[in-house]
């Protein structure tokens, strides 16, 4: 079995990171250039950043503090949030990022995807989705968009492996519902898209002790979790979730 991931997300609102509970009532809680370089000293397999008002107020990407923490870390991040079209995908790859984050941008043009796949490479290409529970949809699930601001026609599950098939070679899978709450993941949600699709899925929303991380391992077979509350606040380390999830049997890098 591979070793499982632990994801760390700073979402980025003007320059600071900030944090919400379900997209809403976000608070400033720190610069994410020193809180990335503290995670990466810490043990994060990767960190992912999403600017998560460059979508809703439709500007571009934040290039200079993709470059700031390329400098800091030497760990694969990602970057979400803004990312328009391949030129854009191409200046974040340039600024030191790892790989792309599409959300809103893809559903308006899938296209997106399938360019940045052939020309970039699809292990670059990462599906963000942001769906909540709407018992009209076929899977239960519906797609939302513009930071979980605007409701679409997209059921998840037929998104989510519409998007594998156009190229995305990673699928961070967030719960609205669950997102900021630390009361767990969202199970069937995501051991509903992981069984379906042959990339990784990397579960975010919810998580709030080391035993969730176990269980979206276990119970949601997610091949990686992605924290936020848990570590921004102090309550857990990395090495807390980590030590925990190798007690609990499941494969887990804890060198570093």
């Amino acid at each position: 079995m591979l070793e499982k991931r632990i994801v760390v997300c700073l979402d980025v609102r003007d320059g600071k990171t900030t944090k919400g509970v379900k997209f809403k009532d976000n608070v400033d809680i720190g610069d994410p250039v020193k809180m990335a370089a503290e995670y990466y000293r810490g043990g994060a397999d990767e960190l992912v950043f999403y600017d998560i008002t460059a979508s809703p107020e439709r500007r571009g990407i934040m290039i200079e503090v993709v470059r700031r923490v390329a400098g800091e870390v030497f760990v694969p991040f990602a970057v979400g949030g803004g990312i328009r079209d391949l030129e854009d995908m191409q200046a974040v790859l340039s600024a030191g990022a790892e790989k792309v984050s599409v959300n809103s941008q893809a559903v308006r043009n899938p296209e997106i995807i399938r360019e940045g796949a052939e020309k970039l490479g699809r292990q670059c290409i990462v599906l963000g989705m942001d769906a909540a529970a709407d018992e009209t949809a076929p899977s239960g699930y519906r797609v939302f968009v513009d930071g979980g601001r605007k409701q679409t026609e997209l059921d998840a599950l037929e998104w989510a492996k519409r998007a594998v098939e156009l190229g995305a070679g990673e699928i961070v899978l967030n719960s609205i519902d669950a997102d900021g709450t630390r009361d767990g993941y969202e199970l069937r949600l995501t051991r509903m898209v992981s069984e379906a699709v042959n990339v990784p899925v990397v579960a975010s929303g919810g998580a709030g002790t080391p035993e969730h991380v176990v269980e979206v391992f276990r119970d949601g077979a997610a091949d990686a979790a992605l924290v936020a509350s848990m570590v921004h606040y102090g309550d857990y380390t990395v090495a807390d979730i980590k030590a925990r999830v190798h007690e609990a049997g499941i494969p887990v890098r804890l060198r570093w």
